[in-house]
């Protein structure tokens, strides 16, 4: 309708005619809304509200100008970025008014950053609010497994990302993998990345599904519009948060989003990040040999020593007749004393004997054996006493105590003793097993030990023991001095004569004596 219209009767006051509030409020909505029914605006997001009800209200201003803007519940739920307070963009609605406050408002439809520079703005802003709470902090950080035995991957199961990184995780030491599959890009990418963290987390560890002991967070290159959603603060918190070692390798060694900052590990690409969770399966088997070598060395340098030390002590000790010369004629001076010492002790008993039997009458005899009898009498008489005592003391207490024992009660405390001298003896029983089995198992130590420090061990590298007629050879001197000669080798013994063979030749002989011990050649 026209707001002047030409018809109309002129009125007292004039030719303009009159309109309600609501006439003119109504009429002002049409017109707004029928000019600007399909609007984009570009300006800095000032005041924002969420209330309750889920839809957000905001304010757009520039240098001159304040604009009112609402997002439905509905539409809010359905935009990419969310809008905060600084940030430039550009609104995309239509204006329509609010006659409640006689105030106009832009109904925005969507709303999205004005370029790149607006969302690297927003980026600073949130990275700074979320380092002030800590949770970039380096002492959240966790160490990653040196070799996890399942590992957590989230991605996109349809793209060349988890191809790259079961490949890289094959080659380099194959492990249990767990893919939870969300999208990574677009509204749902943060959501589902973030559910998919702490579901992971709330895996039981031993369970049907196991728990993972790291997990990766991955994606490939893209714009930063792509990789927005790692940059969404729900995300950065689930990061932060878990309790699983992580590594985030999302895009491309130039890109940088925030879970980067809140993951216990950044990796430049998805690929680095499998080789940063396990390492080369040859490179720890080269590792392993290279010590076994170097362990095997040792103890055998450590073996040689000590044997050589044992030589020269032995050289060093005196021999046997040497230290046997005193002690063997103290014993030839005791032996010839031993006669004379005999004899004198059997004349002194003698004499003993002699006095003590002057002494032994029949008379004295028999008046100490009167005088025990009696005496014995006398201790029966008070024996008997005395037991009456504690038998008549026990008679009455029995009297007393028969009354109140209970046949049934006395069964069920001796069941129940039974059962516990049963656990006890089968509590024994087990521990004597252990002990037992912890006895033969130090003892096969010690008989190995025995075995590898014995000569036997040497002679099986080669070396062999000289003796001639039961006595060690150790010089070439004695050995020709000796004639012939016994050579003990591991299989076995020969016999062999100096320049020549005993008996038509060396013949081997079983090793039926006990090894002794002798310089090794």
């Amino acid at each position: 309708m026209d707001l002047i219209d030409d018809d109309g009767a002129p009125s007292s006051r004039g030719n303009a005619p009159e309109f309600t509030v609501s006439e003119l409020s109504g009429a002002v909505k049409r017109t707004i809304e029928g000019e600007f029914g399909h609007v984009r605006v570009r300006g800095e997001v000032g005041r924002v509200s969420l209330p309750r009800s889920g839809h957000v209200y905001l304010d757009l201003k520039d240098d001159r100008a304040v604009i009112s803007g609402v997002i439905w519940k509905g539409v809010a739920s359905r935009l990419a970025t969310m809008p905060e307070e600084g940030m430039e963009v550009i609104a995309t609605g239509r204006l329509t008014t609010f006659p409640g406050q006689s105030k106009y408002q832009i109904v925005i439809e969507d709303i999205a950053p004005a370029g790149a520079g607006a969302l690297m703005a927003m980026l600073e802003k949130r990275k700074a609010a979320l380092a002030a709470e800590g949770l970039f902090s380096e002492a959240r950080k966790k160490p990653i497994p040196f070799l996890p035995d399942v590992i957590g991957v989230v991605t996109s199961p349809s793209g060349a990302v988890i191809r790259d990184i079961l490949h890289r995780l094959r080659d380099r030491f194959p492990r249990k993998v767990l893919i939870w599959p969300v999208g990574v890009q677009g509204q749902n990418c943060a959501p589902e990345v973030a559910r998919a963290i702490r579901g992971f987390n709330a895996l039981t560890p031993g369970g049907a599904l196991p728990r993972p002991d790291l997990l990766i967070v991955a994606r490939g290159g893209g714009s930063i519009e792509d990789l927005w959603g790692f940059n969404e603060e729900l995300v950065v918190r689930a990061a932060a948060e878990s309790a699983i070692p992580l590594i985030s390798a999302v895009g491309h060694e130039t890109d940088t989003t925030l879970i980067d900052f809140a993951s216990d590990r950044r990796a430049p690409t998805p690929t680095a990040a499998a080789e940063m969770a396990v390492p080369v399966r040859r490179d720890l088997l080269a590792w392993l040999a290279e010590q076994e070598a170097r362990l095997t060395a040792a103890l055998s340098q450590g073996i040689t020593r000590r044997g050589q030390r044992l030589a020269d002590l032995s050289r060093a000790l005196p021999r046997a007749d040497v230290l046997l010369e005193v002690p063997r004629q103290r014993l030839d001076r005791a032996g010839d004393r031993l006669p004379a010492a005999l004899i004198a002790r059997v004349r002194a008993e003698e004499v003993r004997l002699g006095k003590a039997a002057g002494g032994l009458r029949p008379g004295v005899l028999t008046a100490r054996i009167d005088r025990a009898r009696d005496r014995l009498d006398e201790r029966g008489r008070q024996l008997g006493r005395a037991l009456a005592r504690p038998v008549d003391t026990g008679k009455r207490d029995l009297d007393r105590l028969t009354p109140r024992l209970d046949p049934a009660r006395i069964e069920a405390a001796r069941q129940r003793s039974e059962r516990e001298f049963n656990a006890l003896a089968a509590r024994l029983d087990r521990a004597g097993r252990a002990q037992v089995e912890g006895w033969k198992s130090r003892l096969a130590a010690l008989e190995r030990i025995r075995q590898t420090l014995g000569y036997t061990e040497t002679l099986k590298r080669g070396y062999a023991v000289v003796r001639s007629e039961g006595e060690v050879i150790t010089t070439a001197g004695a050995a020709t001095s000796a004639g012939i000669l016994e050579i003990e080798f591991a299989d076995g013994r020969v016999s062999a004569v100096v320049g020549g063979s005993a008996g038509g030749g060396a013949k081997p002989k079983k090793k039926d004596t006990p090894p002794e011990q002798g310089s090794l050649f």
